[in-house]
């Protein structure tokens, strides 16, 4: 699980898996917080939110809860173990969802110029540094579904979606300062089940959150909307 700052994204119930991969050469990076799972050319599926997209006492009792829980692993000298980050995963996804599907915030993603300008930061480098398998805009938050390139940096993509995004969003605000959460939230995707559910709760995600004929929500080879009706189709609709 990713934290670059202080909160979490949470990761998705649909993609929410607490074991160790089994897979490949994974590195495990800890700034301190709890791991992160990384492998050349490893698909992710990627969280990342607006700043004001969850009260600071939602962030600060989701925190304390998870920091408990990595404190007593760390003074026992080991990692977390399964259990303890199911724990960790299960206790702030609930929370999360609920203020971020029911549109907490300005939702500045929902003006169609923003969400266009994201949309254009996450196509930018498809095919060159990464492959964008599934993406969806919401009104507060992003969801993306991506396979890094090797040498690919998966902070470092984040950071230059972020970063784009964020000066042109400001710009047509004319607004200063930051605009995203720090942190944001990576899962590694370890097999074909994981990544399929990944796939359909991106597309399903503006329908279970009320939002009609949303159009910046997009998968690879297929339609989204046809996706989350559980139909094939072939065509991109953002």
């Amino acid at each position: 699980m990713s934290n670059e700052a202080k909160g979490s994204a949470g990761v998705p119930p649909a993609v929410a898996w607490a074991s160790r991969p089994r897979f490949g050469e994974v590195t495990i990076r800890n700034r301190g917080r709890l791991p992160h799972w990384e492998k050349e050319g490893a698909t992710y599926f990627i969280t990342f939110r607006l700043g004001d997209s969850l009260p600071k006492s939602v962030l600060e009792q989701i925190e304390s809860e998870r920091r408990a829980i990595v404190t007593t692993a760390n003074q026992l000298h080991r990692e977390l173990s399964p259990e303890e980050r199911t724990t960790i995963q299960r206790l702030s996804t609930p929370i999360i969802e609920q203020f971020l599907d029911t549109g907490a915030g300005a939702c500045h993603l929902s003006h169609p110029w923003i969400a266009d300008e994201v949309a254009n930061a996450l196509r930018h480098f498809d095919g060159k540094r990464y492959l964008l398998f599934a993406w969806c805009v919401m009104p507060n938050h992003v969801h993306v579904l991506v396979r890094l390139f090797p040498t690919q940096n998966l902070a470092a993509v984040v950071h230059s979606w972020k970063s784009f995004s964020a000066k042109r969003a400001n710009a047509i605000l004319g607004a200063q300062g930051s605009f995203w959460q720090r942190e944001y939230h990576d899962h590694l995707v370890r097999d074909e089940a994981e990544f399929e559910r990944a796939v359909r709760y991106v597309a399903e995600n503006p329908i279970k959150a009320n939002l009609k004929g949303w159009g910046w929500v997009w998968v690879r080879g297929r339609d989204a909307r046809a996706t989350a009706a559980g139909d094939g189709g072939a065509t991109r609709i953002a």
